[in-house]
């Protein structure tokens, strides 16, 4: 049996709705569209080997999110490149570490304008809050443009 199996034979049986998948294709082809697919992988080459890997397999409008807090130079680099194929990006700094993953992430998103509608109640369900109960994504970062000095 493989990971995929054991996670949905176990920890997944009967508590949830999870969808299991062998392969990227597999994973890909379950999703509804326009695909939302995050990743949470080390910022760097990775993300960008991940982009290329996926990249063939999606349709115009779909989005690739990175969880993996790369620098904004290199957000903003990938969201031109996949706006120009058609699809949307969204670089996403997530910030909290032992109380994040148990009280939800400050997360800080920036990219395709276009996507925010698309994640905002996803971010906004699964931040932290304030004491005063607002959502600790509460917006859209302004990214400078990737010739500034700043």
């Amino acid at each position: 049996m493989s990971k995929v199996d054991d996670f949905l034979n176990d920890a997944a049986k009967g508590r949830t709705t999870v969808l299991g998948a062998h392969s990227i294709e597999e994973m890909v082809a379950l999703l509804k569209r326009p695909r939302k697919i995050m990743l949470m992988v080390k910022a760097g080459k990775a993300v960008d080997d991940f982009i290329e890997q996926v990249l063939p397999l999606l349709e115009p409008g779909d989005l690739i999110i990175d969880g993996g807090n790369s620098h904004f130079p290199d957000t903003i680099r990938r969201t031109k490149y996949l706006e120009s194929k058609g699809m949307l990006y969204v670089g996403t700094g997530v910030s909290g570490g032992e109380e994040g993953a148990r009280f939800g992430p400050a997360m800080m998103p920036g990219g395709s304008p276009q996507a925010w509608p698309l994640v905002k109640d996803i971010f906004q369900a699964i931040c932290a809050k304030t004491p005063e109960g607002a959502p600790a994504a509460t917006g859209w970062a302004r990214m400078a443009p990737a010739t500034s000095s700043r």
